[in-house]
């Protein structure tokens, strides 16, 4: 059903609409434009008016842009002969009361204009257009009088075949294009047009999983209850590495997928690494997962989003942007690795995915499953207040143990040389493990080849001319990265400030540097490097993770990239070079961060029969990090972390929401920063920290300061900061960005 620009509908689906409009009739349509509510749009005369939720076409700022009746009453402020018509109803299921919620939930606790948020909701404009056409061929006449070879082997593959492109009905059959077209000039097979977007493989829930063990029978019964009555519940699946959270969860989703309407959502880190997880998938139900990520095509997002609106996608798999799909009918979300920072979205609407989904599946009316083995200190917090249902998988799946894990006291049994970053201890072990032909991974999580690089004689350091960062060397391209804004250039010969050659020295090991010290310690190892440098694409990691799976791989090398639930069978060692790295700085979050990403790598060790060994190359051994490590207690160290930020008020026991100043102008920035800090609320219990640099004070050339309100858990801080900054009129050159809860402070 759509309707043109004269208001004639084609096609009938009068469940999007109420009664016929008359003259006078007019509806809110909210836009994917930054404005903070929507607009008020005239119905055409004889046009049924459009449902809450209905996609339509409208005309602003001399173009046209498509966006969803809104379930509010129009204002009614401009009289109607002014405002301007709708042009088109789109065919299309319309969005669920829902999502409508959530759109409007998400805009007020963020502090974004509900069009914002809209816009990432209809994030794909040519799904709203027709699909384009495909030619097909199918058996329709009498077998040609000639016939040929060629001609018989299409015609025998063309038996009780659906329509197929000339093109793959050639290929199947071994012959040339030619041949099949000869046949279509023949009468004996005819074409058809068939829209190209075709529908997705539903997945098989009958397919039997592994048997599971008691503790997964357990959390499969909690789980499925609620899946099975269609109740908003939360669960915190917390399993050590290797104990079977995936199974879990996928009986769960098999327990969805029975109501032959509901949709699965289920949302990953990092898509473009989940070549296992979806090898998996594919296995327990039959068919590939629909998957939603930055790296699909346009016409692949297409058809995806089309699927999905329509009820017809029946189980997604996606990173955070994946949240905000309209599904028809949600049965289940699942938010697998749910500590993982990279669910925080930093720019544009400032969102924390995870707590979002938690929101979408009360709204939804559907459990949630928050699966990690080292689960976040607010999710920890909210189990142990009752809010959600704590499941724990305390062993690992087929007799596998944890991995043993020790310090390479760094100050005692380091390096002797200034410019070699493994010491004896791990070099040894590394020896051993590839000579009993199983596999080692080496962590840094550091790009690149060196961090820094300056001149020997005049101390010149590379910088990037648009931020306060040092530029990265990245040896095996010949280049000098900035990790923020991506500037690049060449790698010189030459100091460019002294003119000096064979002085530029290279401060620090990055994963390339890395790689080079292991080849020349063990020249006959298979070495692979795993970052988002050699990682580029689903295809890449699926092929690396292939080879690392198989054997052809014995030491590994890698950044955060490693730690993401993979399960290499031969892999005994894990070597990591410099535990202390993610212990530097002020962040609140850091030891947890660093607990979480050493306890994620040392799990890929050992999952199989063969033991696992970890070793820590650190200079603080001491630390509660560490120790807990050793120990293996871990429930104590989050715990006293717990115990830390409810004794400052910090999250989850209190709230905090920064304000980010940035403009060209330092001058305007700053005095843009006073006058904020002027104004700022003074309540009991409230403070507002700044402005100051950030630690990252220039990014992109724009100037950075930053602000911070900490107020008592109870306070409504959304409320607080509308009516600060509505007291404050900054210059349109500085932007204030406002992020509630923040988890960076860069």
């Amino acid at each position: 059903m759509v309707t043109g620009n004269k208001g004639k509908f084609v096609g009938e689906q009068t469940s999007f609409f109420t009664q016929e409009s008359s003259e006078g009739n007019r509806v809110a349509v909210l836009l994917p434009v930054p404005f903070a509510g929507p607009l008020d749009y005239a119905v055409p005369e004889g046009w049924r008016i459009p449902r809450a939720g209905q996609i339509v076409k409208v005309p602003l700022s001399g173009r046209e842009v498509c966006g969803v009746v809104w379930p509010v009453k129009p204002e009614g402020r401009l009289d109607f002969k002014k405002l301007k018509p709708l042009t088109e109803n789109i065919d299309m299921p319309p969005l669920t009361a829902s999502i409508m919620k959530f759109i409007d939930w998400v805009a007020a606790y963020t502090l974004s204009p509900q069009g914002m948020v809209m816009k990432m909701v209809l994030s794909t404009p040519n799904a709203f257009e027709s699909p384009p056409m495909k030619s097909h061929v199918v058996l329709a006449g009498a077998p040609p009088e000639r016939i040929t070879a060629p001609r018989k082997a299409v015609l025998d593959y063309m038996q009780d075949k659906a329509p197929q492109t000339v093109k793959m009905v050639a290929e199947e059959s071994g012959v040339s294009d030619a041949v099949v077209r000869s046949l279509v000039k023949a009468g004996t097979l005819t074409t058809i047009e068939i829209a190209s977007d075709q529908s997705f493989d539903a997945p098989d829930h009958t397919i039997k999983g592994p048997k599971l063990t008691d503790e997964q029978q357990v959390a499969v019964t909690a789980i499925c209850d609620k899946v099975w009555e269609g109740a908003y519940q939360t669960f915190l699946l917390d399993g050590v590495t290797g104990s079977g959270k995936t199974e879990v969860y996928f009986e769960a989703i098999a327990e969805a997928l029975k109501d032959k309407k509901a949709q699965v959502l289920v949302m990953v880190p990092e898509i473009a690494l989940t070549s296992q997880w979806l090898g998996r998938f594919k296995e327990r139900f039959g068919v590939d997962p629909i998957v939603w990520h930055s790296e699909i095509g346009q016409a692949e997002r297409r058809r995806t989003w089309r699927a999905i609106i329509k009820g017809e996608a029946r189980v997604a798999v996606g990173a955070r942007s994946s949240l905000f799909l309209p599904f028809q009918k949600l049965g289940l979300i699942v938010v697998d690795e749910e500590h993982d920072a990279s669910f925080k979205q930093e720019e544009g609407v400032m969102y924390h995915a995870r707590d979002m989904a938690v929101v979408r599946a009360r709204f939804e009316g559907c459990p949630i499953v928050l699966a990690s083995a080292t689960p976040s200190i607010e999710t920890l917090v909210n189990a142990q207040a009752g809010r959600f249902e704590h499941l724990k998988l305390r062993e690992r799946h087929g007799g596998a143990v944890m991995p043993t894990i020790h310090t390479i006291d760094m100050r005692r049994d380091g390096t002797a040389n200034a410019q070699e970053w493994l010491s004896p201890v791990l070099i040894t072990q590394i020896k051993k493990t590839i000579a009993l032909g199983e596999q080692a991974i080496l962590f840094l999580n550091r790009r690149g080849y060196a961090p820094l690089t300056l001149c020997r004689t005049c101390g010149h350091r590379f910088e990037c001319p648009n931020c306060s960062a040092w530029l990265v060397e990245h040896r095996h391209k010949n280049q000098l990265q900035c990790h923020h804004c991506g500037y690049m250039a060449g790698m010189p010969d030459n100091c460019p400030e002294c003119d000096q050659s064979d002085s530029l020295a290279a401060c620090g090991p990055g994963v390339e540097r890395l790689a080079e010290e292991a080849a020349r310690l063990f020249p006959d190892a298979r070495l692979a490097v795993m970052t988002s440098d050699t990682m580029t694409s689903p295809s890449k990691t699926a092929e690396m993770v292939g080879r690392i799976t198989s054997g052809a791989v014995d030491l590994i090398i890698g950044t955060q990239i490693v730690t993401k639930g993979y399960h290499f069978p031969k892999l005994t060692l894990v070597g990591v070079v410099d535990a202390d790295l993610g212990l530097r700085g002020s962040d609140m979050r850091a030891a947890e961060r660093t607990w979480q990403q050493l306890q994620q790598v040392a799990g890929r060790a050992g999952r199989e029969e063969r033991p696992g060994s970890v070793f820590l190359q650190t200079y603080e051994p001491e630390h509660p990090v560490t120790a807990s490590l050793v120990s293996g207690d871990g429930e104590a160290f989050m715990q006293a972390e717990i115990e830390q930020r409810e004794r400052y008020n910090m999250p989850p026991f209190g709230r905090l929401v920064a304000l980010i100043l940035t403009g060209e102008n330092i001058k305007e920035v700053i005095a843009v920063g006073r006058d904020l800090s002027r104004t700022a609320p003074n309540r009991d219990g409230m403070s507002v920290f700044g402005p100051a640099p950030a630690p990252m004070e220039r990014i992109r050339g724009k100037y950075r300061y930053r602000m911070l309100l900490h107020a008592p858990k109870d306070i409504n801080v959304q409320k607080v900061v509308q009516a600060w900054l509505s007291a404050n009129k900054p210059p349109k050159s500085v932007r204030i960005k406002v992020d509630v809860d923040p988890q960076s402070f860069m």
